[in-house]
């Protein structure tokens, strides 16, 4: 209301990388927690367009810095009047800039409209309130697990202060505090990447029971609900549903709202509809196209792009001309994900383009193999890439971190749990990774995806 761009900072990039950001951006005030400040104070002084620096802090003394502090924002605050006259300003004017990463090149600027945001919001509190669908009222408790940089929070922010849903912000993503203020707090609703989930329900507190999250609805995306993750969460009485989009489009396109007939069968015919990305929303025009921009069959089974038009999709990369051009062909948002949809108009995403393997002039899904091995017990993550091959042009390789390091599965353990897919043609033979390695851990980007990009270059 006072004109300004807000630009949520990435402080999960790399120093160079947040500077980037902030020059690109041409930030002007900074707010920042005392917790980032050593983060900032080396970029100070190269960054000549900065004109103050707000304090956010809890503990009562001045932090040690060379950065020029304007003053303590809770302190700024409470010394203004307690009335101000917001100026009317166009519906149409930036309110949000934020910075995503991609393969190649920096971190493109996505920005959007209050008017967009506006929209986003109203759709998406419907949504969520969406009969079998119901995650947030003005009666729960909402605490989300994915950083505000990411997506505005996937919006959820702005739809549970429009709602008034009781808030709970946790700071840091540790499994013991997320579990404490989860009890605590009682929490109700959360969001998060699958990885997060499946650190909680990893954690040592859940694993010996000790601590009981039944009732807790959790909304995945940003990545693919693998069937393995969503059984464990529901033995322990989490309620998992699955939406997608993407930093581009603001992000909601799908929601994992399930048809009658389903949300009435038992959890096992429900499963793999949980793990679905959905159906669009209210507002979205969603179509899989093939490459000639032709829309596909709703069978189910074949696969195509999936591209967009919303009212609240991003309509350039800040200051990126080329970029820009790419992302908006004919008309359209081209998302870059492969994807089948099927009668009902569930969405089932199968790949990022990039990330499809091709072998021997066929393609084969990487979601889908990981989606499968992470169904074996022995295995905690898991992520599938293509590797060269001087016969096949591509195969697939496995990285697996195990569920027990002490005892890793060998190789052959692998290949023979996923035999019984085999025989049960749900994959074919040639399909199943060549290569697999087992590793402590497995590389991830700032928002808590497999980073794939540094994976390749590891393998």
């Amino acid at each position: 209301m006072i004109g300004a761009v807000l630009h949520t900072v990435n402080i999960r990039l790399s120093p160079e990388q947040v500077h980037y950001t902030m020059e690109h951006a041409e930030d002007v005030y900074v707010l920042i927690h005392s917790d980032f400040i050593s983060l900032l104070e080396p970029l100070h002084t190269r960054l000549p367009l900065i004109r103050g620096y707000l304090l956010c802090q809890d503990e009562p003394e001045k932090p040690d810095t060379t950065l020029p502090l304007a003053g303590e924002y809770e302190a700024l605050l409470a010394s203004q009047p307690t009335h101000y006259n917001f100026p009317t300003f166009d519906e149409n004017a930036v309110a949000t800039l934020f910075y995503t990463t991609g393969t190649t090149g920096n971190p493109k600027g996505v920005y959007f409209t209050h008017r967009q945001l506006v929209l986003h919001t109203l759709t998406e509190a419907s949504t969520l309130q969406a009969p079998g669908f119901e995650l947030i009222n003005r009666d729960k408790v909402y605490m989300p697990i994915t950083p505000m940089f990411h997506v505005h929070a996937w919006g959820i922010p702005y739809t549970a202060t429009l709602l008034g849903a009781t808030q709970v912000y946790p700071g840091r993503y540790e499994p013991e505090m997320l579990i404490k203020l989860l009890v605590n707090e009682k929490v109700d609703f959360s969001h998060c990447v699958p990885t997060l989930l499946g650190m909680v329900v990893g954690a040592e507190a859940i694993e010996s029971g000790k601590v009981d999250l039944s009732g807790w609805k959790v909304l995945v995306g940003g990545s693919p609900l693998t069937q393995a993750l969503s059984r464990r969460a529901w033995e322990l009485g989490i309620d998992t549903r699955s939406a997608y989009g993407m930093s581009e489009t603001c992000p909601l396109l799908t929601a994992d709202i399930l048809p009658e007939d389903i949300n009435k069968a038992d959890f096992e015919t429900q499963l793999p509809w949980r793990c679905k990305a959905g159906i669009p929303i209210p507002l979205v025009h969603l179509q899989v196209v093939n490459e000639d921009g032709e829309p596909l069959p709703h069978d189910g089974e074949i696969v195509g792009e999936v591209r967009v038009r919303a009212p609240w999709l991003t309509q350039a990369y800040y200051k990126e001309v080329e970029r820009s051009e790419v992302l908006w062909r004919e008309g359209w948002l081209h998302t870059g994900d492969v994807a089948t949809m099927d009668a009902r108009g569930f969405l089932q995403i199968r790949d990022r383009i990039k990330d499809v393997i091709k072998t021997g002039g066929e393609w084969v899904s990487s979601l889908e193999l990981e989606n499968l091995i992470a169904q074996s017990p022995d295995v905690a993550e898991v992520a599938v890439i293509g590797v060269a091959d001087d016969k096949w042009g591509e195969r697939p390789a496995a990285l697996i971190v195990p569920s027990d390091l002490n005892a890793p599965p060998e190789n052959e353990d692998i290949q023979a749990f996923l035999n019984q897919f085999v025989e049960q043609g749900k994959i074919k033979r040639w399909a199943l990774p060549s290569f697999i390695r087992i590793v402590d851990e497995i590389p991830k980007t700032s928002v808590g995806k497999l980073d794939k990009k540094r994976i390749r270059q590891n393998v």
